[in-house]
């Protein structure tokens, strides 16, 4: 975990940091961590790390249990399918009005070709990365800045979920992400809308089918 420079806000830069560090895929979804651990890695006070923690868990990333510590937010699966359901309507949304440049199809290519590279090399961390990176430059080129900010929010929380399902999923990313590309490269925005869909619902089913077997051996034990 980076450590703060002294002349920045402390509250707002602890913010970053654990954030970073809960993105950064440091944190399992049952480690239990305290103010102080990240007091002790940031060599700061307390109250800046608990400013910072509850600003956290009001943003959907952590649950903060009292005198137990600090865990990584676990979604109902009617809250997967809320994120999941808004995320769609977003990034269809994305798909029919993004200018269509030779610089934008670019981009989407050399994402398209790191994922590719990601995935051979087994790099989760930064795969899953890669994948929130080709949604979000579709997002951003529209020019929407409130779109963009909205989608940020979302696609923060599903990281959380993407950790889940990057076996489950992660060999039928590059194929559903070319297939957005090219029909955006071709301008059929109808094709583009569709694929986009049908990844989306694809990875959302795939989520909610591990969670629903996870919490069936947990009945059973």
């Amino acid at each position: 975990m980076e450590r703060i420079a002294p002349l920045e806000t402390l509250t707002d830069q602890a913010h970053r940091s654990i954030k970073q560090y809960i993105l950064g895929g440091n944190f399992s979804i049952d480690e239990r961590l305290t103010e102080s651990f990240f007091a002790e890695h940031l060599g700061i006070s307390k109250s800046p790390v608990r400013e910072a923690l509850n600003a956290l868990q009001n943003e959907g990333l952590l649950r903060i249990e009292p005198r137990k510590g600090i865990y990584l937010r676990r979604f109902t699966a009617k809250e997967i399918s809320d994120l999941y359901e808004l995320r769609e309507a977003l990034e269809v949304y994305a798909t029919q009005i993004v200018p269509i440049t030779t610089e934008f199809i670019e981009a989407l290519d050399q994402s398209l070709d790191r994922t590719t590279d990601l995935l051979a090399r087994d790099n989760k961390t930064a795969y899953i990365e890669e994948d929130i990176a080709f949604h979000r430059l579709i997002v951003v080129s529209t020019g929407n800045e409130q779109l963009s900010s909205t989608h940020s929010n979302i696609q923060d929380k599903l990281w959380l979920c993407r950790c889940q399902t990057y076996q489950l999923t992660s060999p039928d990313t590059p194929a559903a992400h070319h297939a957005i590309a090219r029909a955006l490269q071709v301008g059929d925005r109808e094709a583009a809308a569709t694929a986009t869909r049908d990844h989306i619902r694809f990875v959302r089913d795939a989520l909610l089918r591990s969670q629903n077997e996870l919490d069936q051996e947990s009945r059973n034990s």
